[in-house]
This record gives structure tokens, C-alpha cells and sequence, in this order.
């Protein structure tokens, strides 16, 4: 006889509450990283923001430099191919007065009961294929033979001048792929240090500034502080270019940073410079790594205002010297320009370029 049982009871939601418990389960596991693989990111405090913020922005910098080198050349091979460009078209107007030359030649040659053989292909379309025979010379009168070889000559030069062209548009295009490579490396960068400052609260924000360059900056006030560019500073400097350098720097305290920019509203570091010395009629070259060589090295000892002076091991930020340990630069998208101490950042070097 078949034993009967009775069937177990099954509590409502019995199987909702085992699955519930099971998920729960799994994520406890995940967040503690039990199964190996998903880890909660920790909570960053202000001051590890602010160390990677500033690590981020100082590779911004070295991308920028990079960023302004491209350019220069890029802009170097636009006015050299415009150059080579304008010169072909003036070599090519030449070449077709010599060619209308040997045309009427040709013409008084047919009217007379016969048109020369070197003239013949001195119009075709390949005047040049003729030039190289010996064959041309004996049966080409002087002047025919002197204007054949004027445009030969030509026909070179135009040549030559394409294929420079050529090459510089090369160059162009190979700084052009450049400049886009190092923007996105910028752009990468200063979106990451955006995205960390966003995660702290706005009182968080401002106390890494009281706590950072700020409060550097100010670490080193006194009566000088309050001088104009008139005062000890330009008075100091040791010629009336650098003077006039220091004075265009205090003007521009408060501009905005910008990669890229050369002023007058908005600059980088070594953009401020440039434009600093630009204003006081000496032309400096455009990126940090370049500036380093344009004059006289000094110790830091010995500098002096209009000096300009160096930061990290790749020389990738400048300032213009103002005198009492401190300098006037462009320090990064976070801050504008502004005066600081030059213990703010690793010291470099410094060179006088005037």
C-alpha cells in the first residue's frame, strides 16, 4: 500500500524572500569584493584632490608646450609654403613672357617659309624633353638657343620650388595630426582635474585654495607686495627692456589662464612671457624649452627682475621674475595670473634675455 504524506507547506513569498536574500548575498559579496571584481572607488579627501588636480594640471602644461611647438612649426610651414607659392607664380609669369617670346619667334620663323624644329618643341606641351639633346644646340640660332635655355631654367626653378612646396605641405600635415594629438591630450587632462573638483563640496573647493597656492603666494607678503610696476621692481630690473617687461606682467595680473594663448586678454605661461618681452620689442620663442636658451643662464642667486625662471625637470613652466623671491606667471586653468613665490613649484633654472 502506498504511503501518502502530506505535502509541505509553502509560505507565501517563500521563493520572493530566498531570491531577495540571494541578491542581497551578491551584493554584499560585490561591494566588499568577495567575487574579486567590483571595488567601490574610495572617497578621495581635499588634499589627494588637490595633489592629482595639480599633478593633471602640470601634465596639461608639459602637453601644452608641446601643443605651442607644433604650432610654431605649423605656422612656420604655412608662411613658407605661401612664400614658395608666391614665388612660383612670379617664376611662372616669367616663364610665359619667354615662352610668348619664342611664340613670336616661331611665328616670324613660319611667316618666312618654315618653322624651326627646336621651336617646334620649345611649344609643346614637354619643352623641356628637347633640351637635354646635343642635337638642339646645332640647329638652334644663338638667340634661340639662349632663349630655349632661359626657359629651361625656369621650367627647373618652378620645379623646384613645387617640390619644396610639396614638402612643407608635408611637414603641415604631419604638425597639424601633432597639434590634434596634444589638444586631446590637453583637453583629457584638464577634464579629469574638472571632474575631481567637482566632487568636492564648494566650501572643499575653497579651502584647497587657502590651503595650496594661495596661501603660498601670500606666505610671502609684505611692503614690497604693494608696490606698483613703477616702484622696486621695475627699478630694479637691469635695463629698461626688462623693466618694461615686469611693468607689462603687473598689467596683466588677474587675466584669465588659457592653453594656447598669447594675450592680450588671456595666456599660458610661456605665452606671458612672450607677450611680456613682445611689448618691450624683443621677440622671445614661443614655448618654455625654447625660451630657456634665448639668453644668458643665471643662477638663482644672481637673478634679477625681467629675469625668467624655470619649473620641473621637462621645463615645462615659466615665470617672469619680479624680485623678493617671487615671480608673475600664468599658473593653470584654476588660477590667473598672479604673483607667487618661486618655491611654489620645483626650480629649474633661469636665463636673462635682455
Amino acid at each position: 500500500m502506498a504511503a501518502h504524506r502530506k505535502p509541505r507547506r509553502r509560505s507565501a513569498g517563500g521563493t520572493t524572500a530566498r531570491t531577495a536574500w540571494t541578491i542581497a548575498l551578491a551584493g554584499a559579496a560585490t561591494a566588499t569584493g568577495f567575487d574579486g571584481t567590483g571595488h567601490a572607488e574610495p572617497q578621495l579627501t581635499p588634499a589627494q584632490v588637490k595633489a592629482k588636480v595639480d599633478k593633471l594640471y602640470q601634465e596639461a602644461e608639459v602637453a601644452t608646450e608641446k601643443y605651442n611647438g607644433a604650432k610654431e612649426q605649423a605656422d612656420t610651414a604655412r608662411r613658407r609654403i605661401r612664400t614658395l607659392q608666391d614665388e612660383a607664380a612670379r617664376k611662372t609669369g616669367k616663364l610665359n613672357a619667354a615662352r610668348d617670346a619664342l611664340g613670336s619667334m616661331a611665328a616670324a620663323q613660319y611667316r618666312d617659309g618654315g618653322l624651326d624644329p627646336a621651336l617646334q618643341l620649345a611649344l609643346s606641351d614637354d619643352p623641356d624633353r628637347y633640351l637635354d639633346g646635343a642635337e638642339f644646340a646645332e640647329r638652334a640660332g644663338n638667340r634661340q638657343a639662349t632663349s630655349a635655355a632661359g626657359v629651361r631654367k625656369q621650367l627647373r626653378e618652378i620645379e623646384q620650388l613645387r617640390g619644396a612646396a610639396r614638402v612643407e605641405l608635408d611637414s603641415l600635415k604631419s604638425r597639424q595630426s601633432e597639434l590634434r594629438r596634444h589638444k586631446n591630450t590637453i583637453t583629457g587632462k584638464l577634464d579629469a582635474a574638472r571632474d575631481l573638483l567637482a566632487r568636492l563640496t564648494a566650501e572643499e573647493r575653497a579651502q584647497l585654495g587657502a590651503d595650496g597656492t594661495d596661501r603660498a603666494a601670500r606666505s610671502s607678503t609684505g611692503p614690497r607686495d604693494t608696490l606698483t610696476p613703477s616702484g622696486s621692481a621695475a627699478a630694479q630690473a637691469p635695463n629698461s627692456r626688462a623693466a618694461s617687461a615686469v611693468s607689462y606682467a603687473y598689467s596683466k595680473l588677474g587675466s584669465p589662464y588659457v592653453w594656447g594663448a598669447t594675450g592680450p586678454d588671456a595666456f599660458d605661461c610661456s605665452g606671458l612671457t612672450q607677450a611680456a618681452y613682445r611689448s618691450a620689442g624683443l621677440s622671445l620663442p614661443r614655448t618654455t624649452y625654447a625660451q630657456i636658451d634665448a639668453g644668458r643662464r643665471v643662477s638663482r642667486s644672481e637673478l634679477l627682475p625681467g629675469d625668467l625662471v624655470f619649473f620641473y625637470s621637462g621645463i615645462s613652466h615659466v615665470g617672469l621674475y619680479i624680485g623678493n623671491g617671487r615671480m608673475i606667471h600664468a599658473p593653470n586653468p584654476s588660477a590667473p595670473v598672479r604673483v607667487a613665490p618661486l618655491d611654489e613649484m620645483p626650480f629649474a633654472g633661469a636665463t636673462r634675455v635682455a
